[in-house]
């Protein structure tokens, strides 16, 4: 994969068109470390993990960071489903795909609806959505639902906040046609690649900026629920990536992995000791699971063996 230097955010245009065959976007790369940089920040904005980020670096977590430091970054992506032209967001890997003529055009992370409780329910939802309205500078109409939730805690009631720099929405809002369901600008950045809103789509103030202005109304999207991608890449490599199962949607992750394994007719292919490992980190990086060659060839003879013996 090509080493991409990132100079502040994980917006970028991708040429190539993709095919199911190759699915692989992102690559290793470099993070030059801002003022008043943190590892969560620098996690959101990228979309990767806090805790991936500070292994891969050797990076204390409680220390702070010093500016200019220069942190390897692993952005690699599987991509969940390829449209013509349209919204994809995955939610178990955070991240929203935006395709233009067949190609990712843009992608970049997100933060969506907070785990399920027993006292409340804030997922996002999957399903079909259609762009409706954007909206710069938009007041924030508070749903009865979170107002409920403010008196619960003890909080001040609000029903409608206007537009400034203490309204959620930040400076822009794309309406969607699933009720409740907006992709916007957030004020809280270090939010971002977590599960930590009340359903809508969070975007990193930097992202928002650009994406509002490129994506157009009655644009069409889907929010789709796929913890596990299989991707083969133009070598011939099989590559996994898997999420936490964050929804509790999936009764087994290895059955779903396996399925998406035979769907692209790669049984023979993969090394399944390195499937379970993947499945068992679930770090949300595409890991090569590839078998060996010495694994193929001592297949080949088994087969072979077997086929005399009979």
């Amino acid at each position: 994969m090509k080493k991409i230097i990132l100079a502040a955010v994980f917006f970028f245009s991708l040429a190539p068109r993709l095919s199911q065959a190759s699915l692989l976007v992102g690559g290793d790369s470099v993070y030059t470390v801002k003022k008043g940089d943190t590892i969560e920040l620098i996690g959101a904005r990228l979309g990767v993990s806090s805790r991936q980020l500070a292994q891969e670096n050797n990076l204390d977590p409680k220390k702070p960071l010093k500016q200019g430091t220069s942190l390897k970054v692993n952005t690699r992506r599987i991509v969940p489903l390829v449209v013509e032209n349209g919204i994809v967001i995955n939610i178990p890997d955070r991240t929203l795909y935006y395709f233009r003529a067949g190609q990712v055009d843009t992608m970049f992370p997100v933060a969506l609806g907070m785990v399920p409780r027993k006292d409340a329910d804030w997922t996002t939802p999957q399903g079909k959505f259609t762009v409706l309205r954007k909206e710069k500078n938009p007041s924030w109409y508070v749903p009865k639902s979170i107002q409920a939730e403010m008196e619960a805690e003890g909080k001040e009631v609000e029903t409608v906040v206007p537009p400034g720099p203490t309204n959620p929405l930040g400076r822009y809002a794309i309406k969607t046609s699933i009720a409740g369901i907006l992709i916007h600008e957030t004020i809280k950045p270090q939010s971002v690649y977590h599960f930590r809103s009340h359903g809508c789509v969070r975007v990193m103030p930097e992202h928002m900026e650009k994406f509002f202005e490129r994506v157009e109304v009655n644009t069409q999207g889907e929010l789709v629920y796929l913890p596990v991608k299989v991707a083969l890449s133009p070598e011939g490599r099989v590559f996994l990536e898997a999420h936490g199962d964050f929804y509790k949607k999936i009764k087994d992750l290895k059955a779903a992995a396996r399925k998406e394994i035979e769907a692209r007719g790669l049984l023979d292919s993969v090394d399944w000791e390195k499937v379970e490992k993947v499945l068992k980190d679930r770090d949300g990086v595409p890991r090569d699971i590839t078998k060996s060659q010495e694994m193929t060839y001592q297949a080949r003879r088994d087969t072979r063996g077997q086929r005399r013996a009979d």
